[in-house]
C-alpha cells in the first residue's frame, strides 16, 4: 500500500471533509460529509464515550446508511453540532426518505475540551453553527492539526489534534482515517520526540524520526490529565463496497490503530470509538481476503492519523500544553 494523492481520508472517492472551529472558544466541529448515503458502523472501545445517533448503526437496525458522520468538541454540549450539520442537510433536500419528508442520518462523537483555556462562558450553545459552518466547508482538501474537532484536543503532555492519513491497496481499494486525538495516553515515546506510531509511517509523514530505541515495559501510566477529560474519535472510510457487518469488523480492526499510537488506549476514562464509512464505488474483488486487508489497511492508517494530528497541531495563545514542534522540533 501507499499514500493517496493527498494523504488524507478525501482520497476516499465520494467523501469531503468540512472544519469550523473558534480560537477563542478553543474548539470546533468536524463533519464527513457523503455526496450519497454510505453505508455506516461504529465501534465503540473507551468507556466513557459521547454518542448520538449511535445505536441506529447496529447491524439488525433499519437504516443501513448515514449522510454525515460529526466530530466534535465541547462535552455533551458538543452533540448538537450534528443538529446543526442535519439542518444544513435537510435545506439541501439530504436524508432518508419518509412519505413527503426527508430525515438526515449523522451520527456523532464528542471529546471533552471544556478546561482546555478557552472561553466557554456562553449565553447560548455554540456548537450548532459550528456544525453548520463546518458542513458549509466541506472539500476534498482541508486541514490537519489544530483545527475543527482537534482546536482544543489535548494528550498526556502534548497538545492533540485532527490528523488524517490514507492509503491505496495494491488491488486499488483506498481506505482513509480521520481522528481528533484528545487522549488520557501518550502519542510518543517514554516524553520523547518519537511517535508510538513511527513503525507505521510513510514518507515521512510526521518527521521521518524512526522508532523509538528502547522504551520500558515495565513502566505503569498514571493518568496525564484529570480523569473525564479525554477521549479520541475517528472516522475510518473506504470505497470498497461493504455490507454494515462488514463496515463494522473494519471499524473493529481500526481500534488497533489507536492502540499502536497511544499508550495506553481504551481507557475506563476515554471514550474512544471509531465510525466506519463504505462508499461502495469499487466491488470487493475477493470477498474473503479484501476484508482481511482492509482491517489491517484501516489500523495502519489511524494509527498515521493519530500521529499526524499531533504532530500538525500549532500553538495558539492561552494554550495549557505545548505542542509537538514546540518542544521538540529544531
Amino acid at each position: 500500500m501507499k499514500p493517496g494523492p493527498r494523504n488524507l481520508i478525501t482520497d476516499v472517492a465520494g467523501l469531503t471533509v468540512g472544519n469550523a472551529a473558534d480560537p477563542g472558544l478553543k474548539s470546533g466541529a468536524t463533519v464527513v460529509l457523503a455526496d450519497r448515503a454510505a453505508v455506516a458502523a461504529v465501534s465503540v472501545m473507551g468507556g466513557a464515550p459521547g454518542t448520538r445517533e449511535t445505536d441506529l448503526l447496529a447491524p439488525d437496525k433499519l437504516v443501513q446508511e448515514v449522510d454525515a458522520v460529526v466530530l466534535s468538541g465541547g462535552s455533551a454540549f458538543g452533540l448538537d453540532a450534528a443538529s446543526g450539520v442535519a439542518d444544513g442537510l435537510r435545506a439541501m433536500g439530504r436524508g432518508f426518505a419518509v412519505g413527503d419528508q426527508r430525515v438526515p442520518i449523522v451520527p456523532g462523537a464528542i471529546l471533552f475540551d471544556l478546561l482546555n483555556g478557552g472561553d466557554k462562558d456562553w449565553a447560548e450553545n455554540p456548537y450548532k453553527a459550528l456544525g453548520r459552518a463546518a458542513l458549509a466547508a466541506a472539500a476534498a482538501d482541508f486541514a490537519i492539526g489544530t483545527e475543527g474537532a482537534g482546536a482544543g484536543a489535548t494528550t498526556d503532555g502534548l497538545k492533540g489534534g485532527l490528523g488524517s492519513a490514507s492509503a491505496v491497496l495494491e488491488g486499488g481499494l483506498t481506505v482513509g482515517a480521520l481522528v481528533a486525538v484528545n487522549a488520557l495516553g501518550s502519542v510518543t515515546v517514554g516524553g520523547g520526540p518519537r511517535f508510538w506510531a513511527a513503525p507505521w509511517e510513510m514518507a515521512d509523514e510526521f518527521g521521518g524520526l524512526g522508532p523509538a530505541d528502547s522504551f520500558d515495559p515495565a513502566r505503569e501510566p498514571r493518568p496525564g490529565k484529570r480523569l473525564g477529560e479525554a477521549t479520541t474519535i475517528a472516522v475510518v472510510a473506504t470505497d470498497a463496497a461493504l455490507s454494515q457487518a462488514q463496515a463494522l469488523r473494519m471499524a473493529t480492526a481500526a481500534q488497533d490503530g489507536l492502540a499502536r499510537a497511544i499508550v495506553p488506549s481504551h481507557t475506563p476514562f476515554d471514550g474512544d470509538l471509531v465510525f466506519a464509512l463504505a462508499t461502495g464505488r469499487r466491488a470487493l474483488a475477493d470477498p474473503m481476503a479484501d476484508p482481511f486487508v482492509l482491517g489491517h489497511a484501516a489500523a495502519t492508517v489511524l494509527a498515521r492519523a493519530v500521529a499526524r494530528g499531533v504532530f500538525a497541531a500549532r500553538a495558539e495563545p492561552g494554550d495549557l500544553v505545548h505542542t509537538w514542534a514546540a518542544k521538540f522540533a529544531t
